[in-house]
């Protein structure tokens, strides 16, 4: 019911995660990025609990395959689940338990890694994978780029109703965590929509945050 792809950017060490399913709220229940330690999509039956958890084991010193390993070893029914990792090495690891839903496959590559369940085909991971990896930019649009390609590669066998998109950088908060949690329209085309308009802003909001008496105007009404 789900597509996704976890992300590095080696150039300035933030991650990302991006989602899209048929289920409601995905994002919600699926996407974990934490600032210098990487980024986990847990998904297919989701264990809300294994995202933290593999992110608790990378900030450890593991590995992200280390990590994928040492819950397969300790966690119960992931044969029903995926799970999907990046570290700051940019290396990549994934389980996907044998009873995930119809057509499941996964793809990874140097600082990106992308799975899938109940998928229209099986190439639609590879796709995500190749477009994140040959697209330049910020690693919101490349997050964009890549789900849009998995979407035009066949996506999910059913119509996708839900998407997010989380980044994190420096900081213990992500600077973007945009979700579009239903609609009946594109969740995708919503989430890029939503990018366009945060991506001038993120910085200004990140200096809200660290500095207020230093922050750009809010330019609503009464805002002197």
């Amino acid at each position: 019911m789900t597509f996704s792809l976890v992300a590095h950017c080696a150039k300035t060490g933030m991650f990302g995660t991006a989602i899209s399913s048929s289920s409601p709220a995905v994002s919600a229940r699926c996407s974990y990025a934490r600032a210098g330690v990487g980024a986990v999509s847990s998904q297919n039956i989701t264990d809300p609990t294994l995202g933290p958890r593999c992110l608790d084991l990378m900030e450890s010193g593991l590995s992200a395959a280390e990590s994928i390993s040492k819950i397969q070893s300790e966690a119960i029914h992931l044969e029903y689940r995926q799970v999907l990792s990046v570290d700051n090495k940019g290396k990549t690891a994934i389980h996907s338990g044998t009873q995930s839903l119809g057509i499941w496959t996964q793809a990874e590559g140097l600082n990106v890694a992308s799975g899938g369940n109940m998928l229209d085909n099986r190439r639609v991971p590879q796709t995500i994978v190749d477009a994140f990896a040959s697209a330049a930019g910020h690693i919101g649009d490349r997050l964009i780029i890549a789900m849009r390609a998995g979407l035009a590669a066949g996506g999910e066998a059913g119509p996708v109703h839900s998407a997010g998109m989380k980044i994190v950088d420096k900081y213990s908060w992500p600077i973007a965590d945009l979700r579009c949690d239903w609609t009946e329209e594109c969740p995708i085309e919503n989430i890029a929509v939503a990018w366009e308009i945060y991506k001038p802003q993120l910085q200004a909001y990140v200096q809200r945050a660290l500095d207020p008496r230093d922050a750009p105007s809010y330019g609503v009404p009464g805002d002197d």
